[in-house]
């Protein structure tokens, strides 16, 4: 067991909510691919340019979303930008487990970070941030995203905790491999009930109801 873990950052879409992956796969199927937003935003350089803009404040939604109708368009998806990333993201569901889990860790005193990518205009609705975390860092507030360091060291140091201190919970491992670049652990999360062990297992945080 890894002692001297303190504090958990945690990722909101696809762990506090179910799979960001799944709601975009399930939205490209309404346009004959399921695969093609995932694949754009992945591979496709001027895709990538316009969520990466988003994600740390550079352009607003509605200027993401135009612009990604068109490279949707220019793979033969015609697509109404109006509202684009909330249909993208209409799949989404809370995670009752894991919003359970970040109560149960308040609740122990052990502090929590929600460190989130923006997407979209209303990527919040209907959740209290505040009710689930201590802290609340989103990247296009503070104009940083993951996986870079600076996001991770912003919530940190709001916490009151160094580093070494801290567990950071994702569901994508290139946001836990920019975490552990400054010595966080992580726990790649693929369920609430899992994630829960492996806090209590590896960290010894009393996490099971």
């Amino acid at each position: 067991m890894e002692t001297g873990r303190t504090a958990v950052l945690v990722d909101f879409g696809g762990v506090v909510t179910t799979s960001v992956l799944a709601a975009f796969r399930e939205f490209g199927a309404t346009l004959g691919d399921p695969d093609l937003p995932l694949t754009l935003l992945a591979r496709d350089e001027a895709s990538r340019r316009l969520l990466s803009d988003h994600e740390s404040g550079r352009i607003d939604a509605a200027a993401f979303d135009e612009g990604f109708a068109g490279r949707l368009r220019a793979h033969g998806a015609d697509v109404d930008p109006e509202g684009l990333s909330g249909r993208m993201q209409a799949g989404l569901r809370r995670d009752d487990a894991t919003v359970a889990l970040l109560g149960r860790l308040r609740a122990a005193g052990i502090p929590v970070a929600l460190v989130s990518n923006a997407f979209g205009r209303d990527t919040y609705a209907g959740f209290d941030l505040d009710a689930l975390a201590d802290v609340v860092v989103v990247s296009s507030e503070v104009g940083v995203r993951k996986p870079s360091r600076e996001i991770y060291r912003i919530a940190c140091e709001r916490l009151g905790v160094a580093p070494e201190q801290a567990v950071m919970v994702d569901d994508l491992q290139q946001n836990l491999d920019g975490a552990a670049r400054l010595g966080i652990a992580g726990v790649l999360h693929t369920d609430g009930g899992d994630t829960a062990r492996q806090l209590a297992d590896r960290f010894g945080f009393p996490v099971h109801p």
